[in-house]
């Protein structure tokens, strides 16, 4: 540490990838503090009561992308992880009184197709060995830090490398790969099912929380990014935490402190010092400053550049370029405690089912899904959403009491930037109750076993966990804001424009959900330069 520095990195915002990031640093005998806005670690995988003896995770909900090398090098299990995988991945009633259900093993899934679209069933294997060969592409290079352009010599390396993951792909899977960067999610999907509750079933991992139509290019990507996971006990399967999103984030933090992190909660960072051109600290809303070598920002890179830094502190077509950083999921989160599991029309029963234990897709058609998106851009919310519902609590008995239950719901599509002079404080129970209604045209006594929920619209995302726009992933992923592009060419490699002034956080590659990649690869880059 040099002198006059109390660290050698402050991490600012004690999320998920930042908890890693200091992990990593502290690991490598650097001193580190993580300072938090709010009163609790986390960020947005934070497990919280919303009503008297429930409690769930309040934002990120699921855990599948959380990757292996950091719950090993960290000792997340040591730490007091567990996880448990979904009985099962997808339930998908449909408009006709039908459904369908989806697993992680081939045969069960292909059984389920094959009562709705028997040529679908026979096509499924193949589909599934495409995108297992492309999440295989994408796991190749999750890990590694992007070349940058422009970035001379020291780029080289990089370079060669990805050439060479490249070169050893063969042909068809890279085109394959160039074609799901681009293509709409129904597009690719329509290369081997004729049934629309078939691609239906798959469509909707490209939209979700992308503020989207599943028509729109570049979906495939999105859903592919969601099928990279290898932490459960099948690759791409999902789980979910005991003790929900915020077990993963305390064991974070235990591990952190264990190598000799200081964490400091409701420290909210007013703004990032730059003295002669490099970062030197933060001075926090208190006005107390901390001064180090480095600054790791676990931000979206909108709130970093044009909120946390002073306007001279940042070149000019930067900061532009930041200005048009696209931030919107189109997401609304709702917390609901139950008195009774909702009883599906199509699979009918209020016990504990297989059903009621992974997902649940009220998103019947890829029309609804489309509408549900147009809707959304015409008036500002769709009147029928589409909605990703867990109930967590058929799997952790720790969340509600004796015979109540908790929901996590994830609603589409919310325009954060609302029409007509409309606000979101204003329209919130209104929205709420079309996500309610949605869930309720397939399980009808949905509302009335609603003892209490929380709503978090796009607006609440952003004031209460910074995520501008309410964008779950620090940024869309869009192919020019994905991997040397992410957040902007020439800055792809965790390094921003302010030397000593790192981006740890999800709008770095590979972008967003609860991985921890972007916090270990950042922490792997900076250690290069602080020795």
């Amino acid at each position: 540490m040099a002198r006059g520095t109390d660290f050698d990195v402050v991490v600012v915002g004690g999320g998920h990838n930042g908890l890693v990031c200091a992990a990593y640093l502290a690991r490598a005998g650097l001193s580190v503090k993580v300072v938090e806005r709010r009163a609790v670690i986390g960020g947005a995988a934070v497990t919280e009561e919303f009503h008297p003896g429930f409690s769930n995770s309040v934002a990120s909900y699921a855990v599948g992308l959380l990757h292996p090398k950091v719950v090993e090098d960290l000792d997340l299990f040591g730490h007091g992880l567990q996880l448990v995988q979904w009985q099962m991945s997808n339930f998908l009633p449909l408009e006709d009184g039908r459904y369908l259900k989806s697993y992680p093993d081939l045969e069960r899934t292909r059984q389920e197709i094959a009562r709705i679209s028997p040529q679908d069933a026979e096509r499924l294997e193949d589909y599934e060995d495409t995108i297992g060969r492309l999440a295989d592409v994408l796991r190749q290079f999750i890990l590694e830090t992007p070349p940058n352009a422009g970035g001379g010599l020291r780029q080289l390396w990089p370079l060669l490398k990805a050439g060479r993951r490249l070169y050893g792909v063969d042909l068809e899977t890279q085109r394959d790969l160039a074609d799901i960067m681009v293509m709409s999610a129904v597009e690719f999907l329509d290369r081997w099912f004729t049934s629309d509750a078939v691609k239906s079933l798959f469509a909707y991992d490209g939209i979700i929380g992308t503020f989207a139509s599943p028509y729109a290019p570049g979906t495939a990507y999105v859903l592919l990014h969601h099928c990279f996971g290898e932490i459960m006990p099948e690759p791409g399967a999902w789980g979910h935490a005991i003790g929900g999103m915020g077990a993963v984030t305390q064991a974070m933090a235990r591990s952190a402190e264990k190598l000799g992190v200081e964490i400091e909660t409701e420290a909210e960072v007013a703004e990032v010092l730059v003295e002669g051109g490099k970062s030197v600290g933060v001075r926090l809303a208190d006005g107390r400053s901390i001064q180090s070598r480095a600054v790791a920002a676990n931000v979206n890179p909108k709130l970093l550049f044009l909120h946390l830094l002073a306007e001279g502190n940042v070149e000019p077509a930067f900061r532009r370029r930041m200005e048009n950083w696209r931030c919107k999921s189109g997401t609304l989160r709702m917390n609901v405690a139950l008195s009774e599991l909702p009883d599906f029309t199509c699979l009918p029963g209020r016990e504990t089912a297989e059903h009621h234990q992974g997902g649940i897709i009220i998103g019947p058609s890829t029309r609804y899904l489309d509408e549900a998106y147009t809707d959304a851009r015409r008036h500002g919310w769709s009147k029928r959403p589409f909605v990703e519902m867990v109930i967590p609590s058929t799997m952790d008995k720790t969340l509600a009491p004796e015979g109540g239950h908790v929901a996590s719901m994830f609603c589409h599509q919310f325009d954060p930037d609302l029409p007509d002079g409309l606000h979101w404080d204003d329209v919130r129970d209104q929205v709420a109750d079309a996500a309610i209604d949605a869930v309720a045209a397939f399980a009808p006594n949905f509302r009335d076993a609603i003892i209490a929920r929380q709503i978090l619209t796009p607006l609440d995302l952003e004031r209460e966990f910074g995520l501008i726009g309410g964008d779950i992933f620090h940024g869309t992923l869009d192919l020019n804001q994905l991997y040397s592009l992410r957040p902007t060419l020439g800055h792809g490699d965790y390094r921003m424009p302010i030397k000593g002034l790192y981006l740890c956080g999800s709008g770095a590659h590979p972008g967003g959900g609860v991985t921890g990649i972007p916090g270990h690869n950042a922490a792997r880059e900076m250690i290069r330069d602080l020795g």
